[in-house]
């Protein structure tokens, strides 16, 4: 019989503490807060792959530097293939949610079309993980604990979905920060000429 894989392991461990986090959320906050989660795991996704910055002090992700928004770190991620583009598309989909519920005057819900359908096509996809199923008992167990019944059903399906596509995408993307190594060029310019790694300067 096959041992378990530690790291797919590891991936559902994280998943199920995201989560349970998770459930304490409603409303506008569920969606604020799940969102911010996903920012947060991409921006430690493009960090594991950046070279640190030479001045000791990380700033490109500040708010007014080029990799201060949720929009443009999504761009990178895809520009340096580190997200298919399904990811890419779910990205931006909670990334517009996210501004949409942030500036909403009104109780903005997460049934309402303009944002059901794009989260419905995001969440066919995050289906297809092995960890849905599983998380969405997790879930249900949970929420029997919290209201000491059997009955679940008040619980919001929309919300529900939101906060498993929320916990698959996190967890998959602190789990492949956690396999990559800063990107280094085969090439680098400097001012004696072309360098190759561990090689001499070209044209010197």
């Amino acid at each position: 019989m096959s041992q378990p894989n530690p790291e797919a392991l590891r991936v559902a461990d994280s998943a199920r503490t995201i989560a349970l986090q998770m459930m304490s959320e409603r409303g506008r906050g569920a969606v604020l807060v799940g969102a911010a989660r996903v920012d947060a795991a991409l921006e430690a996704l493009l960090k594991a792959s950046l070279a640190p910055p030479s001045a000791g002090r990380e700033t490109l992700f500040q708010t007014d530097r080029p990799l201060g928004s949720f929009g443009a770190r999504i761009a990178l991620a895809q520009r340096l293939g580190l997200i298919d583009r399904q990811v890419e598309r779910a990205l931006h989909t909670l990334r517009r949610v996210r501004n949409a519920f942030a500036h909403s005057t009104t109780q903005a819900c997460l049934t309402e079309p303009c944002h059901q359908q794009p989260l419905r096509e995001c969440c066919r996809h995050a289906r297809e993980s092995s960890l849905w199923v599983p998380l969405e008992r997790i879930l249900e167990d949970q929420l029997r604990l919290m209201q000491g019944s059997s009955d679940t059903s008040a619980f919001d399906p929309a919300l529900r979905d939101y906060i498993l596509l929320i916990t698959i995408m996190v967890a998959f993307l602190e789990a492949t920060a956690q396999q990559l190594r800063p990107y280094q060029p085969p090439v680098v310019m400097g001012f004696s000429g072309i360098s190759r790694r561990n090689d001499t300067p070209q044209g010197s």
